[in-house]
């Protein structure tokens, strides 16, 4: 079971973009996600044949999946969470470590 989905809100905890919350746009192999406005790179790319332009493009690079963190609501407020596995009416859930709600 992913601890880290598509869609979740996380917070970076390390790296040049640490303190930024975003949303997972992505999820790839080796463990690593794409986060929305987080390692933000530019790339340089050629006219194509079938009409696309050329230019500087600014995209998201991916990044480790230790250097986020998953933020959920609790008491009307948003905190930082692990993310722990727990059986909820005969299925296999995320929860969350602090609140101890499912996810």
């Amino acid at each position: 079971m992913a601890r880290i989905r598509k869609g979740d809100q996380v917070k970076v905890i390390a790296g040049k973009d640490k303190g930024v919350e975003g949303k997972i746009i992505g999820v790839l192999e080796n463990d690593r996600v794409l986060v929305e406005g987080v390692n933000r790179v530019q790339k340089h790319t050629r006219a194509g044949q079938t009409g696309t332009e050329g230019g500087i493009i600014t995209a998201e690079a991916p990044i480790h999946v230790s250097n986020v963190m998953l933020v959920v609501d609790a008491d009307g407020g948003k905190t930082t969470t692990k993310v722990g596995s727990g059986v909820v009416d005969g299925k296999k859930t995320r929860i969350s470590r602090k609140t101890g709600k499912e996810i």
